[in-house]
């Protein structure tokens, strides 16, 4: 989900990441219903499993205050992006909780447990052409978004249509062709037919 209120303890305040996953929970069937619209750790029986900060400008304390509380609340991995570089030297970090603190993770991005890596990507997406975040899997291959996936399958069920088509074309032509074979044998059967006729007459 994005931007929505993640609640780690009855009565406190809940801090609002801008992206975070949790995975093998269950959302009300009416999740975008506002009454809906936020995060219990009691009643999900678990904190987001990664969370996704972007630095805006220099006082989102993305790499201080807000990096402890995710420690705190149990999230297994915090990613931190700043395009700009207001607050860090590099554009992308992330965090594995370990012993209830974070460690820097260096390299590939690659969250195991989970099964997905995240990179950086210079393209198109919604119109904007811009640098984004984006899922990666175990090969470090970007994930279809929602709208590409949706693109590819509408794209593969035309080819597979195609093909189909095609296929009854080539069907409809050999059944003509069989067709045609067929008159040629019985005009030819015809034609010995009556040379023979015209044989026997001949030979009376």
């Amino acid at each position: 989900a994005a931007n929505v209120g993640v609640f780690a303890e009855r009565r406190n305040p809940a801090i609002v990441p801008d992206m975070f996953l949790s995975l093998d929970v269950q959302v009300h069937e009416n999740w975008w219903d506002k009454r809906h619209r936020s995060y219990f750790v009691w009643e999900f029986g678990k904190a987001p499993d990664l969370v996704v900060e972007v630095v805006s400008n220099q006082k989102g304390k993305e790499v201080g205050e807000k990096r402890m509380k995710y420690a705190r609340m149990g999230v297994g991995y915090y990613v931190v992006s700043d395009p700009l570089r207001q607050v860090m030297d590099d554009e992308l970090r992330v965090y594995r909780l370990s012993a209830g603190r974070y460690e820097r993770q260096e390299g590939r991005p690659w969250f195991p447990e989970l099964g997905l890596g995240m990179t950086l990507w210079e393209g198109e997406f919604e119109g904007v052409r811009n640098r984004w975040l984006r899922w990666t899997d175990a090969q470090g291959e970007l994930i279809p978004t929602g709208k590409q996936r949706a693109e590819e399958e509408a794209a593969a069920r035309q080819q597979e249509a195609a093909a189909r088509q095609a296929a009854e074309i080539r069907a409809q032509q050999e059944a003509a062709a069989r067709q045609q074979e067929a008159a040629a044998r019985q005009a030819a059967e015809a034609r010995v037919a009556e040379l023979e006729a015209l044989l026997g007459r001949r030979s009376t």
